[in-house]
């Protein structure tokens, strides 16, 4: 009888207490009221966690959002893109130009001039020509000042390698000949090839270097000309930033920033101990001086239009990171003290910066946590707390979303038609800033033939792939810079869907069906194998459609997934595959040297497809070292166009992104008279929602706002 009660009465006792939680647990909203901090903290959940808190040191996405919280650059992209200033108030941009006397050329109508001839040479002509419009007066009227720089002698040391790997130090006398140095009001790219219609037409590429140098030991004269051609170089182009840095500004632990710290954190990427992956936007700036506390001279070593953009790099302190800094933090971990570099310091995992929020506690793969720093330099935030939970699944996210324990959520593409327009919610869309490809090596075969890369693009519905597997969140790309962007060519359109179009072209290259299906070549049939790296569905799906696309053709196409480590380190980094899916994320500047330039197609190198194209790499050049946007444009363009017609990659698509945020978030602000004034999230013109991150908070309720209009 006992055992009967128990089994009748349990699941009465169950369900009465499941009632009581429906009827009796607080909602979310009511969970706040009573528990006003958790209004005062955001909540993000992330799929992975940070690799290192540093910016010198990090690579990854997780890392650059806490990063981008904790630190500060000297500047950033204001909502329309255009450079605003942060740690640095202001900042000058100018150029100093060199070119040594080429005593051999003369000079149309004034023979050999010597140094103090030529600057007065150029100046008569600046006077002739400063009502001129034409491209050397426009040089011309730039030039702000001419100095003349005297003979040097000068001896230079270098390390040489012998055939037999041997290595010997090489002594190098310099008998360097008269210099002009000329200070520029702007950079002028086109400086060099105007004089030349000043100064004759060979005057610059005739200089012959090697006259003034000396080699020792003498065995070793052959390398003269190589070496000349460095120290000695006929023009040279030194752009120069000129940085105002804002007074007063604290790192967390209240030292104040000054110019000190902004050359360490250039010699901590340039220093080869740390292994920055920062040191390719570094590697051409020449000097970093700190005039003063509060001003720091930076110069190029070349033309390098991205400059400016790099300096949007978080700011380290040297007072935490100097060489004594990292002895004594090697002295107290037990550690060898002169081998210590700042990739090995405890400062990655508890770092100090400027920005608006201090670090507070990290643990691994579970969350990150920070606090406001009221001593922010623009003001603090207007949230107290910053908490970062990391959250691998997609599903659980969602569902902590909906209960309110994350404040916003990354919809996924299936689920964008259901919540895009969900009431009970913001919601924010736009346009990724990265493209998904497929990529061809082609060092080997079928690749190099461009009409097989072009007729396997063309047999792969990339229509279908975004309305299958993307649920139509995405749009074809043809290219290699940002949709939103100018450089982009709107007028390049996809290749066309068309696999009778593709046997075509592969039958003018030679592959012929056989009686089996398969296409064939001299009797070897069309193979290779497809790779991605797993824990990504959607390259998984493109792997399968794409097996499948090109098997309809006759093309036997092998598929392998791989461990991400795996598939970047021994296959990508390694040139070890034939062809593979990947993807890869745009900046907004359009410097595309490391990924498409034909001299960085090495192994662990970016241009792991090798291509190579001498006008794209000429192009690729002349964009980042010009100053004219118009210019620019063009050249982006035109290179948009080469890389389109050359097909390395079977460009897929671009994705769109939809976010939802708690609709009682706002952004709170204060009118002259210091009143409280509530406003929508705005997105910027490139949808960057979170931009005024900063001045965002939550209400206990949602906010009613008139009617736009």
């Amino acid at each position: 009888m006992t055992t009967r009660r128990l089994l009748i009465g349990l699941p009465i006792i169950v369900i009465l207490l499941l009632l009581q939680s429906y009827f009796w647990v607080p909602t979310y909203e009511e969970q706040t009221r009573g528990n006003p901090e958790r209004l005062e903290e955001y909540v993000t959940a992330s799929i992975g966690d940070a690799q290192v808190l540093n910016p010198v040191l990090s690579a990854d996405s997780a890392s650059s959002d806490i990063n981008g919280l904790v630190f500060e650059g000297l500047l950033d992209y204001d909502e329309n893109l255009n450079f605003r200033p942060r740690l640095a108030t202001s900042w000058e941009i100018h150029e100093e130009a060199y070119f040594y006397v080429n005593e051999q050329a003369e000079v149309p109508t004034f023979g050999h001039p010597n140094a103090d001839g030529l600057a007065t040479l150029i100046l008569q002509a600046k006077r002739r020509n400063a009502e001129g419009t034409d491209s050397l007066s426009r040089s011309l009227n730039n030039i702000e000042a001419i100095e003349v720089l005297p003979r040097q002698q000068l001896l230079e040391e270098v390390i040489e390698t012998l055939p037999d790997g041997n290595k010997v130090k090489v002594r190098l006398h310099i008998s360097a000949p008269p210099r002009i140095k000329l200070i520029l009001k702007r950079v002028d790219q086109d400086l060099f090839d105007n004089l030349e219609k000043l100064l004759g037409t060979s005057y610059f590429t005739s200089f012959q270097a090697e006259r003034f140098v000396g080699v020792e030991p003498e065995e070793l004269e052959s390398k003269k000309k190589k070496y000349a051609k460095v120290l000695l170089p006929a023009v040279e182009h030194n752009p120069v930033i000129l940085f105002k840095l804002r007074p007063g500004v604290k790192f967390h632990d209240g030292h104040v920033l000054d110019g000190y710290d902004v050359k360490f954190t250039y010699d901590a990427v340039m220093d080869a101990a740390n292994v920055s992956p920062r040191l390719p936007d570094y590697e051409p700036v020449k000097t970093v001086e700190v005039l003063n506390p509060l001003t720091v001279r930076i110069v190029y070593k070349r033309l390098y239009s991205p400059a400016l953009g790099t300096w949007m790099m978080g700011i380290l302190p040297e007072h935490l990171l100097n060489p004594e800094a990292l002895r004594d933090e090697a002295r107290r971990r037990g550690l060898d003290q002169e081998n210590m570099s700042i990739r090995q310091s405890n400062f990655n995992r508890d770092p100090i910066g400027c920005g608006p929020f201090r670090f507070r506690e990290w643990k691994s793969d579970q969350y990150i946590l920070l606090d406001r720093f009221d001593a922010y330099w623009e003001g603090p935030p207007n949230y107290l707390r910053y908490s970062y939970r990391i959250v691998p699944d997609m599903l659980t996210q969602e569902m902590e979303f909906y209960a309110g324990t994350v404040d916003s959520y990354g919809v996924q593409p299936h689920q964008v038609h259901r919540l895009r327009n969900d009431s009970r919610y913001q919601s924010f869309a736009g346009l990724s800033f990265g493209y998904t490809y497929i990529g061809y090596n082609l060092r080997r075969q079928p690749f190099a033939d461009l009409r097989v890369r072009k007729a396997l693009g063309m047999a792969i519905d990339v229509e279908k792939i975004i309305r299958y597997v993307l649920y139509n969140q995405g749009e074809e790309i043809t290219g290699p810079f940002p949709k939103q962007t100018d450089f982009y060519d709107q007028a390049i359109q996809p290749l066309p869907y068309d696999p009778e179009g593709a046997l075509q072209l592969l039958a003018q290259a030679g592959w012929k069906r056989n009686q089996d299906g398969w296409l064939e070549k001299n009797g070897k049939r069309l193979q290779f194998t497809l790779i991605t790296n797993q824990g990504n569905h959607i390259r998984k799906a493109i792997l399968s459609i794409a097996q499948n696309s090109w098997r309809n053709i006759g093309v036997d196409v092998r598929t392998d997934l791989l461990e991400w480590a795996v598939f970047i380190q021994e296959r990508v980094n390694k040139l070890d595959f034939d062809a593979l899916i990947l993807g890869w994320s745009m900046g907004i500047e359009p410097d595309l040297y490391q990924i498409w330039h034909s001299s960085q197609t090495g192994p662990y190198q970016l241009n792991f497809v090798g291509f190579k194209n001498r006008e794209a790499d000429d192009l690729i050049i002349k964009i980042r070292q010009e100053y004219d946007r118009v210019r620019q444009v063009s050249d982006c363009r035109r290179l948009h166009e080469i890389i389109a017609a050359e097909q390395p990659y079977t460009f897929l698509f671009v994705r769109k992104w939809t976010a939802l945020l708690d609709k009682r978030i706002v952004i709170m602000a204060r009118d002259p008279s210091g009143k409280v004034q509530y406003e929508k999230i705005r997105p910027t013109k490139t949808g960057n929602y979170t931009f005024f991150f900063n001045k965002w908070i939550k209400l206990p309720d949602v906010p009613t706002f008139q009617a736009e209009g």
